[in-house]
């Protein structure tokens, strides 16, 4: 039976990571195991949690700092493939995995004889519409799999991390995702390199919620001033993304977009104008910098 690993990324959120420990406890699977990375959360979380760890309920992780969600989840993947584990399922710490989810999947993977990179599933909010942020990017040839699209599955090209599964040999030939993005468009690197190697799914009868504050996308624009910390990745990471993708028009329309949000933000009646449009600047200064190594894993075998 294959062995499956549920890797959960937290930091300083230790009543939704409890919720979401809950939802994967109850999925009806005896090879799945729960690993959660904490990053080195300062809010108690490992205490909080600390009954699923003495009962052997979850294995616990703490990365010694807050190496954002990307490092975390670098970390976890890392992890499974090294423990040996043949399929690796991540998700946030907001992420509330219905019944029939990892049940949907692994019918998914029997459907497709295996032969995927990735599977996702359909994300939504807490009021049953679709999570803006997790709606995954669907092949410009979707069309052409019509098979796949009676029996639920959507061939996709990227994907978030709320809910992603992945099987371990995939993560062996295409690496581990990029740690220095820290926060931010690790996931759709990540999911895009693995799309261009092998054919991906979104198995749309596996629904999790994402139990987010609004379901609204980010918007430097309309965020608050103390929150700015988090666009100095966002350019930066996001220009990464579009030079894998590769042509003229992707990146033309990146530089578009990006020249876009800073017109909003000067027309715009929030407060901290200057401080955004600095931020905006100062994440596209290091983007032709950032050239950061792909690592590689090896599973339990490799490492005797």
């Amino acid at each position: 039976m294959d062995r499956i690993l549920a890797i959960i990324v937290s930091y300083n959120r230790k009543e939704l990571l409890k919720e979401a420990i809950e939802h994967l406890l109850k999925q009806q699977a005896d090879n799945l195991d729960i690993l959660v990375v904490d990053n080195a959360s300062t809010d108690g979380t490992k205490g909080y949690i600390q009954g699923y760890i003495d009962d052997n309920k979850i294995i616990y992780e703490n990365t010694g700092s807050n190496i954002g969600g990307a490092g975390g989840f670098s970390t976890g993947i890392r992890i499974g493939v090294e423990k040996g584990y043949d399929f690796l399922w991540v998700m946030d710490d907001d992420t509330m995995v219905q019944p029939n989810a990892l049940s949907e999947l692994l019918e998914a993977k029997e459907l497709l004889n295996g032969n995927f990179g990735f599977l996702c599933s359909d994300v939504r909010w807490i009021d049953g519409s679709p999570c803006a942020m997790n709606i995954p990017n669907i092949d410009d040839r979707w069309y052409e799999h019509t098979t796949e699209i009676t029996q639920g599955l959507l061939k996709v090209k990227q994907c978030s991390f709320v809910s992603c599964f992945i099987p371990a040999s995939v993560v062996k030939d295409v690496g581990l995702p990029i740690k220095e993005f820290f926060i931010w468009g690790d996931d759709s690197e990540y999911t895009k390199r693995i799309s261009l190697k092998y054919p991906c799914y979104m198995a749309a009868k596996s629904c999790v919620i994402h139990k987010m504050k609004n379901n609204q996308p980010t918007d430097i624009v309309n965020e608050s001033p103390d929150r700015l910390f988090r666009y100095q990745y966002s350019y930066r990471n996001m220009y990464y993304v579009k030079k894998l993708e590769g042509g003229k028009l992707n990146m033309f329309m990146f530089y578009y977009r990006t020249g876009l949000e800073m017109m909003r933000i000067c027309k715009s009646k929030q407060g901290g104008k200057w401080k955004k449009l600095k931020t905006v600047y100062g994440s596209m200064r290091k983007r032709k910098k950032f050239r950061p190594q792909i690592e590689y894993v090896q599973d339990s075998e490799q490492l005797r």
